[in-house]
């Protein structure tokens, strides 16, 4: 089976409109056998003092913080998360405010990049039949803001991708979709997260960083980040102990190696109590898990600039789509 990528489509009447999203009908994917890991930057921009001291690498065999009263989309005890001010830095400008607007209204979100002009984010930020009617109509991507200070400027952008198994199923495990913009936003090309496919073996015991823009607090305007331990993983998901609220869905889940600066993303933030299996008997937010099809997904992405068809994508099929 492919992942097939389906872009949103481009016309001036309304949405809704039915998509065929290819023949996606496999549910299993085979297990991450190897690491598989986008290319680092040649020169990826430094990490402040500040930074390196805030950001959590390599692995630990404790977390961080008491998991046992974590939630939906949630903070867990007491709120971990801390504000970032200092947003013009790395990492922090890699993540975007996403302003999303819809026939069925306006939601906030999060994206980040992974080339220059181009973004992942949650495919329910760019279609979502329940919440939207289908495709966003348009999205403005503001990174590295801090409420009314955007020092890289906004820019809308009317192009979206995602994958057939979110187009068709709202497959939570796919729940994973690209923003293209026309041009770069940020000075440095450079400043791009690198995304991974990690073993089960290697990922277990990681400290994780998510990053994002909640609606509460900030109202989508302001920039959290928290960290802690990768709880558990499946062949799909991974889980952690971080705090997060609504709005940081499509943020990144990201590691960092040991001596190394540029993130690597293991997992797009976009769920919470409600998306973990009963049977886990756990309380903890979690992540679709970048497999090495998504890897493939993205690079065609980033290649292609979100022109449909399907990709070699080893097990998976990709979409794209947007209504201007």
């Amino acid at each position: 089976m492919e992942l097939r990528s389906i872009d949103s489509p481009v016309r001036e009447q309304g949405r809704g409109d039915s998509i065929e999203a290819g023949a996606a009908t496999q549910k299993q994917f085979q297990a991450v056998l190897e690491n598989r890991i986008t290319p680092a930057a040649a020169n990826p921009p430094p990490l402040s003092d500040l930074v390196r001291r805030r950001l959590v690498t390599g692995k630990s065999a404790r977390p961080l913080f008491r998991p046992e009263s974590s939630g939906l989309e949630s903070v867990l005890d007491a709120d971990e998360r801390t504000r970032i001010v200092n947003t013009s830095e790395s990492p922090w400008r890699m993540v975007c405010a996403l302003s999303i607007d819809s026939e069925w209204g306006t939601y906030v979100g999060t994206g980040w990049f992974v080339a220059p002009t181009t973004l992942i984010t949650a495919g329910h930020c760019v279609f979502d039949r329940n919440q939207m009617n289908g495709w966003a109509r348009r999205i403005a991507v503001t990174p590295a803001r801090d409420r009314e200070l955007t020092p890289f400027g906004s820019a809308v952008s009317t192009r979206f991708s995602t994958v057939d198994r979110w187009l068709s199923d709202q497959d939570p495990d796919f729940d994973i979709a690209a923003i293209h913009l026309d041009e770069p936003m940020l000075t440095d090309p450079s400043a791009v997260f690198r995304v991974g496919a990690l073993t089960d073996e290697e990922l277990v015991d990681y400290m994780i960083n998510v990053s994002g823009y909640p609606g509460t607090p900030g109202g989508g305007q302001e920039l959290y980040w928290a960290k802690n331990r990768i709880r558990a993983v499946t062949p799909r998901r991974i889980f952690y102990d971080v705090d997060t609220s609504g709005g940081q869905s499509g943020g990144p889940a990201y590691i960092f190696r040991e001596g190394e600066i540029q993130p690597i993303v293991v997992g797009i933030h976009a769920y919470g109590l409600g998306g973990t299996p009963a049977s886990m008997n756990m309380r903890v937010n979690s992540a679709p898990r970048i497999i090495p099809a998504v890897v493939d997904q993205i690079e065609h992405w980033c290649q292609n600039g979100g022109a449909g068809g399907i990709a070699n994508l080893g097990g998976m099929a990709g979409v794209g789509g947007g209504v201007g």
